[in-house]
Order: C-alpha cells, then structure tokens, then sequence
C-alpha cells in the first residue's frame, strides 16, 4: 500500500507488509521457491527493524544503511533475476512487479528514519473505525463525517503516543 508524503518535499513510501503479503500468500499455498526465498529475504529486513525500534531517526537511518540497505539491494537483485526468468501471467511474476514497480516506494525508508517499514500498527490503530464504517453514514452530512474522521484522527494518534485523550 502506497503511503502520502511526511512533507511536500518527500515522495511516497510503501509498506512492505503489503508487498510481502503477496509473496507470502505464493510460498504458503503454491510452494513457489521464488517466493519462498523472497519472504526469507523480507523477513530478514523485519528482523533488523525489531532491532532498532525505539532509536532515534538519525539511529535508525545509519543502521538501516549498515545492515538493511545490503539485503534491499540484494533482494532487488534477486527479484529482477527472478522476474526474468517466469511468464507475466504467472502469480510469482505479479507478486514480484508490484514490489519492483513500487521500488523506490518501498526503499524511501532507508533514507528516513521517520519512516516505518510497514503501516501495520496505523492500520490496527484504524480498525475500530473501519469496522463500524457502517454507523459513520448517520453522521448527518459530509461535514459531519469530516469532522468524525477529524476527531478520530485525534484520539488514535493520541492514544499512539500514549496521551490520554480525554
């Protein structure tokens, strides 16, 4: 899933959830051996932000480029070797262009050590919301559910940054 800027000046960030699933679904049900040793690679890059959580963003960022960015640019080695090799209509080939065609998406996060590597928390975070997106039609208006999502907004992200919200 691609993601808004942090600022006007920054591009687009992906999760790498997103693209993993994808790969992960393949490794589970067909056994493709692409997929399966793409996920490996993946996981590799999830077990090195376990590691850094709760460091700063400069912390994180030369980390990222210490230990992640050699694994990244291997798995896009790997992926473009792979890709080449399997018809466009097979599913591994699919799963593959969509990590490949957001690349520089996926691979913002190397730069920024704001950036998380996938939105999975956010998402958690939201889930209330868009399981009762059903109640939100009585909200009386669009300027109602404007103000809804406003203030929804809120309470999540305080509730995040562990701030009572009321």
């Amino acid at each position: 899933m691609l993601h808004q800027p942090l600022n006007r000046q920054s591009e687009t960030f992906a999760c790498w959830a997103h693209g993993r699933r994808k790969l992960f679904d393949l490794a589970k049900l067909s056994k493709a051996p692409i997929a399966i040793e793409a996920v490996r690679r993946i996981d590799e890059i999830f077990a090195i932000e376990r590691t850094i959580l709760g460091k700063t963003p400069a912390e994180r960022v030369a980390e990222r480029q210490a230990l992640s960015k050699p694994l990244v640019t291997a798995l896009e080695t790997f992926l473009r070797e792979k890709r080449a090799l399997l018809s466009a209509r097979s599913e591994t080939a699919k799963a593959i262009n969509y990590s490949l065609n957001h690349w520089p998406a996926f691979t913002r996060f190397l730069k920024d050590g704001r950036i998380c590597l996938s939105n999975n928390a956010a998402e958690r975070a939201l889930r209330g919301i868009a399981i009762g997106r059903r109640n939100w039609t009585f909200c009386g208006s669009d300027a109602g559910g404007h103000r809804a999502a406003a203030i929804y907004f809120l309470v999540e992200t305080a509730k995040l940054n562990d701030v009572d919200p009321r």
